[in-house]
């Protein structure tokens, strides 16, 4: 599969030296997702798996700020008129879209201007690498809508980044985390200026998309499924993971270029 096979209709994407950027692309509403950029976010993190020409992801916001959550309209107002089986037919269905960014090989670089909240945080949250600005604004704000925490693997994943107390006050109250803050709290990589925010986010994926994909891919399954290990059991699985990495070409390409005193040329095989 390529990815001129992938054509959304519900957010913005472009591929270019096999970095896709994802755009949410209603700034007149601060971007917030609807049931279709819902779904269609889910499937095209699905299909990503089985892409051969796309090595890594930028996901953004247009105009300055990155996701205000789901839209009020199109997704809050129906969910109050659901029965039980419909609103977990739509919970189930944005925590596969969680799944699914965790699920693709490619790491999965957020750039976070302005408006971050709900649905928005919980993105940022499920990628690799997330890099903010000064004047953004992080909120998991489910509370203040009568809602608990534990929304797209906010209670799971959050505390694993920024640490349980921390997780805790964002989930209890709602508050806004603002650029400086999360980038203290380990929530943002790096912060950047607002014009260099998506062209750095690129460049870094760019390097990325140059190394030993391959292995990056293997490095991502890995922190993900080491989440419910023991110590012998990630040790022997990290033993078999690297054990398969070594039998790459990258691996001998690698050594090589050591020899020779160059810099490798990696090919993501």
């Amino acid at each position: 599969m390529k990815a001129s096979d992938i054509s959304p209709k519900h957010f913005g994407w472009n591929v270019e030296d096999r970095v896709a950027t994802i755009t949410l692309n209603r700034p007149e509403r601060k971007n917030p997702l609807t049931l279709d950029s819902y779904a269609e976010l889910r499937d095209t993190f699905r299909q990503l798996v089985y892409v051969d020409d796309i090595k890594a992801v930028v996901f953004t916001g247009a105009g300055e700020n990155f996701c205000s959550g789901g839209d009020v309209h199109e997704i809050i107002g129906p969910l109050v008129a659901m029965d039980m089986d419909g609103l977990l037919e739509f919970t189930r269905m944005t925590g596969d879209f969680i799944k699914a960014m965790r699920e693709a090989p490619q790491p999965i670089i957020s750039a976070i201007d302005g408006i971050c909240a709900g649905a928005g945080a919980c993105i940022a949250m499920a990628s690799d690498l997330r890099y903010g600005t000064e004047r953004s604004k992080v909120a998991f704000l489910f509370v203040r809508v009568g809602l608990a925490g534990c929304d797209m693997g906010a209670c799971a994943m959050l505390p694993r980044i920024i640490g349980q107390g921390r997780a805790a006050e964002l989930l209890y109250t709602g508050r806004s985390l603002g650029g400086e803050e999360a980038e203290r709290w380990g929530f943002y990589n790096r912060l950047i200026a607002p014009e260099e925010l998506v062209a750095e986010a690129q460049a870094q994926a760019a390097r990325l998309a140059s190394g030993p994909t391959f292995a990056h891919g293997m490095t991502k399954m890995m922190m993900n499924k080491e989440w419910d290990m023991g110590v012998p059991e990630f040790l022997e699985a990290e033993a078999q993971a690297q054990a398969i990495c070594m039998q790459t070409k990258d691996f001998e390409r690698a050594y090589n270029a050591f020899v020779a005193k160059e810099k490798p040329a990696f090919e993501g095989n």
